[in-house]
């Protein structure tokens, strides 16, 4: 049993709603053990300029850790003039892990910027950012049809993301912060509805692991993320 009481392959009490911002295209928070992310998306009638002309759309995304999501005030970056190197990397995973959803070329030449706000972090924010990040994707997008903006829906497949990793020698789905933080090997994984791969990021942080720990920490991530999709297309069918 781990200090929360869950079981090694069990995820963290996960709820997703849906719409819960007015004024956004499409927004969701997630909530998932005692991290809680806030996700909207906003539709733009304009690409990157490499895009230009191209008919392609574009999805990126931001991010950000509200001064006091942590036990300990962090400064607005903001205030203080950039975003930091893990804020850009964090970034990149979710727009990377949401382009990957979606055909861009049926999408035409706008930008849809998914903005994610941690209220709360205790391990876990970026994958639950990625969860959430498509139900509010899926609206906007639903919205761009509703209104004959695009004529063929540009969504291939749900994404959906989570961690494991191994602590004390113990293979674990759903890493909280306690134990991210003392893990041996931790592992973000994104997959498809379909079952494929979207990104695969393990690291050792304190000793080399085994191909046979790889394989298993693939197997419980999909056990995890099959039981998100369903949390997933509940939220989306409410």
């Amino acid at each position: 049993m781990r200090t929360d009481g869950r079981r090694a392959d069990q995820l963290r009490p996960t709820f997703i709603e849906r719409g819960v911002l007015k004024f956004a295209d499409g927004s969701a928070l997630i909530e998932t053990g005692n991290t809680r992310v806030i996700v909207s998306a906003t539709v733009e009638e304009r690409v990157p300029p490499f895009l230009q002309g191209t008919g392609q759309g574009w999805i990126t995304a931001e991010y950000a850790m509200l001064p006091r999501s942590a036990p300990k005030r962090i400064p607005r970056e903001s205030i203080t003039g950039r975003p930091t190197g893990r804020t850009q990397e964090i970034q990149r995973f979710i727009g990377r892990s949401l382009r990957c959803s979606t055909d861009l070329k049926k999408l035409g030449e706008r930008t849809i910027i998914i903005d994610c706000d941690v209220l709360q972090a205790d391990g876990g924010t970026r994958t639950a950012a990625v969860t959430a990040g498509f139900v509010a994707l899926r609206d906007a997008i639903d919205r761009l049809i509703k209104s004959q903006a695009i004529d063929a829906d540009p969504v291939i497949e749900p994404v959906c993301a989570v961690s494991v990793g191994i602590v004390d020698g113990t293979r674990l789905l759903d890493l909280n912060y306690e134990e991210d933080s003392m893990a041996e090997v931790d592992m973000n994984v994104v997959m498809t509805g379909s079952g494929r791969f979207v990104e695969v990021g393990a690291t050792a942080e304190t000793m080399p692991f085994r191909e046979e720990d790889l394989h298993a920490l693939l197997g419980l991530a999909r056990k995890g993320i099959e039981e998100l999709f369903s949390i997933q297309k509940k939220a989306l069918s409410e």
